[in-house]
């Protein structure tokens, strides 16, 4: 499987882990050249602590020769099955970038975006190849957290889906199709619900932030970190998700006629931002984001150890 990475930013090099791991071999390009070693380093670094925490099978110096420099987009692609574009999010840098690589890439080579809300069809209406165009949002960080959203546009031809679905499962990621373009696609609008009614709760004066992450990670995460909400309310009745729907219904529906949108206004976020910074100063931001990484390890480390069902 011969892979083009196109971006070396974070999405970028954490993608080309992903690929490498799984024994594609990975063309990397980044318009800024400096861009491509920065990347290199980051990736030698991740690899050795991967394979300690159990995520990788083979030692570093195995993976990091499968991931290559390219010199031009056009060298990036050409030998290509499957190109993952992890460029600017906007519309405008976008529909260029896709006309490059549609002229490009082969016929056959599968063009995908990591973009996180933008829908396919914003930038890829007029392309002579657009039917092989579609969506992969990854999840931050991409070789730590599996799953990957598949959004077609509306002329994406289905076994561009197909593909790209048996693509990821091979590089080991656990694909959800997403069947119409929504802003944010699945994920962001699930997570952007749950936003919703946090910041209305603590805009209310109902719940300090601190409060607010504990009842997440302590309560829902604990179950959400390897069972769905379908799932959970499921098993949380002894009739399952219909009895749980019978009992509880009225009480969500009440819930939701108050759950009304707060907007998020230069008071809040600021009130917010202090609370955070209060407990993580932005000069220790990265040290926290290596400590999330090192936890998500431990978690996907656990979780192979355990039953599949």
């Amino acid at each position: 499987m011969q892979i083009a990475v196109i971006g070396a930013g974070l999405i970028g090099r954490a993608w080309s882990i992903v690929f490498a791991r799984a024994g594609f071999s990975v063309a990397l390009w980044d318009p800024v050249p400096a861009a491509i070693p920065a990347a290199l380093d980051f990736i030698a670094a991740r690899l050795p602590e991967l394979h300690t925490a159990g995520l990788v099978k083979e030692t570093a110096d195995k993976i990091l020769p499968r991931i290559h420099p390219a010199a031009t987009l056009e060298d990036a692609v050409a030998a290509a099955d499957y190109v993952q574009e992890n460029g600017p999010e906007r519309v405008d840098a976008k529909i260029p970038l896709f006309a490059r690589l549609d002229a490009a890439a082969r016929q056959d080579t599968i063009l995908a975006s990591s973009t996180s809300g933008i829908p396919a069809s914003a930038f890829t209406e007029n392309l002579p190849g657009r039917a092989r165009c579609l969506v992969a949002h990854p999840v931050n960080p991409p070789y730590l957290i599996p799953l990957v959203e598949i959004c077609p546009a509306p002329w994406t031809a289905p076994d561009a889906v197909t593909r790209t679905r048996d693509i990821m499962t091979q590089a080991g990621q656990v694909p959800a199709t997403i069947n119409q373009e929504m802003d944010g696609f699945a994920l962001n609008r699930l997570q952007g619900a749950l936003l919703a009614e946090a910041f209305r709760m603590i805009d209310d004066g109902a719940i300090s932030p601190q409060d607010l992450d504990a009842l997440v990670k302590h309560g829902l995460g604990l179950r959400w970190s390897f069972m769905g909400p379908l799932e959970t309310i499921d098993l949380n009745a002894p009739g399952g998700l219909a009895d749980y729907c019978d009992r509880y219904g009225p009480l969500y529906a009440k819930m939701q006629q108050q759950m009304t949108p707060r907007e998020w206004n230069p008071a809040l976020v600021g009130k917010l931002q202090a609370v955070q910074r209060a407990h993580l100063p932005m000069d220790k931001q990265a040290d926290r984001q290596a400590w999330r990484d090192r936890r998500l390890m431990a978690l996907l480390a656990h979780k192979a150890t355990q039953p599949k069902s």
